[in-house]
């Protein structure tokens, strides 16, 4: 295979060499990777459980469904700022429906992957079990569900605003790193208009985790699988335009992918 041919993983491995390269491979970063997932994603389940929950025992006057979609998609817009910057030289993804992307993009191993999702479906719950311990069973703890008699439009739904969010997310890797100046402003630009619009027709998830999260807190999984299937359908959707608009994974993809090792910081 030429060098022209190489993409992500295999295109970084080529532009640093295989002994640089083996600082990524490192156990070491491999769990610094895992842990960042853990912990922001864990950060958002509990923020936006939390925040309901909140809102509801302790806010006062009722706030319409609106009002509340406004307020959680803020929390949930902050987060990810606050959490990209201090994150995402390490790892950010935060979300399946992104680790799904970079793995389709070539950007990751499967292997890797799987490791991502296990760490951050488990994190999630652990956010939203552990926002329930401190506010009770309040405010739904921010479970997504969808209006009654809409499934699928939901998951339709689901899928194309993961679609939007995948592409931005992928479009950002491939040109300035994911923790950039500007880059954890633009995620938190995308999460706070969209989780606006659909957080009163269906609590605007964009992310499995973070559905399953409050699901499991409140003990209710029957409508799950829109939000498991609707952001996968998107993310897949996503990966095929973002190719057709600016090409394969580079080797700069992957690095945003992956984070940056403590061994080679001072020379990326």
């Amino acid at each position: 295979m030429g060098a022209v041919d190489l993409v992500g993983k295999a295109a970084l491995v080529a532009s640093v060499g295989p002994s640089s390269y083996a600082d990524w491979t490192n156990a070491n970063h491999r769990i610094r990777r895992l842990l960042s997932e853990s912990i922001g994603t864990a950060g958002l389940t509990f923020v936006l459980s939390g925040g309901a929950a909140s809102l509801v025992r302790y806010g006062g006057e009722p706030l319409h469904p609106w009002q509340l979609a406004a307020v959680l998609s803020a929390l949930g817009a902050l987060w990810f700022v606050a959490a990209i910057y201090f994150l995402g030289d390490i790892s950010s993804h935060f979300n399946p429906a992104i680790t799904l992307a970079f793995a389709l993009r070539r950007d990751m191993g499967w292997v890797k992957a799987a490791a991502y999702w296990l760490v951050q479906f488990t994190a999630a719950t652990t956010g939203a079990l552990l926002a329930r311990g401190f506010f009770g069973n309040y405010g739904n703890l921010a479970a997504t569900v969808p209006q009654p008699g809409h499934n699928i439009s939901t998951a339709a739904f689901e899928a194309v605003v993961t679609f939007g969010f995948v592409l931005l997310v992928v479009s950002l890797a491939n040109g300035p790193k994911l923790n950039g100046p500007f880059v954890p402003l633009a995620v938190g630009a995308y999460v706070m208009a969209l989780g606006t619009l659909a957080g009163p027709f269906d609590g605007g998830s964009m992310n499995p985790a973070r559905s399953l999260g409050p699901d499991v807190a409140i003990g209710e999984l029957s409508t799950y699988w829109i939000y498991l299937l609707g952001p996968a359908v998107g993310s897949v959707a996503a990966v095929a335009v973002a190719r057709v608009l600016r090409g394969p994974a580079t080797a700069q993809e992957a690095r945003a992918a992956m984070g940056t090792p403590l061994a080679r910081r001072s020379e990326i």
